[in-house]
């Protein structure tokens, strides 16, 4: 597996993932991202990990390797703490689960892993009450018609990246929207207004 890190000296660089130890220990926040191919599952974890960075932290944002091809699933992660983080493995037990794609549930165990305490949120129309995530508590956004809306896509195809980094930073709170909007700003290669507003649509859209 290969691992995008950033740190505090502003410096990119690719490691090797080796064995998993830890020296931070908390505030560690660490969130798992599922997806499919082509939904933006991977910008999302890199994208919530540059606001992160924005704001102080030390991060890492990475997928689990493998080939990604379009509608296939997809795992990505970010790890972010307010000191230097010295874990170099996927994330295993997760504070944090974002789903893109609903009918992964019933592909894959999208809730493995999750500490007690621990928060779901899916991209859907439904209610959370449709869920069932034991005693995590699950949260919903229609990312997918929120990009619609934004002409982020395709209908059959929405990017639903930056709908969902809205509504993460309205659940979770440890990123705020000023650094998620700037990252977006800075990175987003195309539709920079409309990739805003569907922020700012689900952060406004998703009840807490």
């Amino acid at each position: 597996m290969i691992l995008l890190l950033y740190n505090r000296d502003h410096k990119i660089k690719l490691l090797y993932i080796g064995s998993r130890f830890a020296l931070g220990g908390y505030p560690l926040f660490e969130v798992r991202f599922h997806g499919r191919g082509g939904q933006g599952a991977v910008t999302a974890a890199n994208y919530l990990g540059m606001a992160a960075f924005i704001e102080g932290k030390d991060i890492q944002a990475f997928p689990m390797f493998g080939v990604e091809r379009r509608g296939a699933p997809v795992v990505a992660f970010t790890r972010m703490d307010d000191r230097p983080i010295n874990i170099k493995t996927q994330i295993y037990a997760p504070d944090a689960i974002i789903v893109l794609d609903p009918s992964l549930i019933n592909m894959v165990d999208c809730g493995a892993g999750l500490k007690e305490g621990g928060y779901v949120m899916i991209n859907t129309k439904k209610s959370p009450k449709e869920f069932n995530f034991g005693n995590h508590k699950v949260f919903t956004v229609d990312a997918t018609g929120i990009a619609v809306e934004n002409h982020l896509g395709t209908m059959t195809n929405p990017i639903v990246n930056t709908a969902i980094l809205g509504a993460y930073s309205k659940i979770w709170k440890n990123v705020g929207m000023k650094a998620i909007e700037q990252t977006i700003k800075e990175n987003a290669p195309v539709k920079t207004a409309e990739n805003l507003k569907a922020a700012k649509d689900a952060f406004e859209r998703t009840v807490v």
